[in-house]
């Protein structure tokens, strides 16, 4: 006799371990940067059209609301580069064990948000 399956997933309960959490923030991180590539495009074709338009869009991101969107920017970048680099990693047959996993994933997350710390008091001052 089969198992019943269940009907609804709670998501919520689900505990990933932490090399999930960084295999699922590597899929956001790149989708976010493809969806963000022609936006940024478009502010660097303004930038470079005029004067009025280079100020302008300085003044956009001077803001908060710009400093915001460029640091979850560069934490994207980052993370996904540094998860792309376990995952090749994973590929040529490094860190495969149990805990050079967790320990690769968790020094992937501490690297980027501590890159990204770096970048935003280099921005601040």
């Amino acid at each position: 006799m089969k198992p019943e399956r269940p009907y609804f997933l709670d998501l919520a309960a689900i505990r990933l371990p932490i090399g999930g959490m960084v295999s699922i923030l590597h899929r956001a991180s790149g989708a976010t940067l493809s969806l963000a590539l022609p936006c940024l495009l478009y502010t660097l074709m303004l930038s470079l059209r005029s004067p009025e338009d280079f100020q302008r869009v300085a003044d956009g991101f001077g803001g908060f609301f710009g400093w915001a969107i460029s640091m979850g920017l560069i934490w994207a970048l980052l993370h996904h580069f540094l998860a792309g680099l376990r995952h090749l990693g994973f590929d040529l047959g490094w860190g495969e064990g149990k805990e050079a996993a967790r320990r690769t994933a968790w020094l992937s997350l501490l690297a980027a948000a501590g890159l990204t710390v770096l970048a935003a008091l280099w921005r601040l001052s």
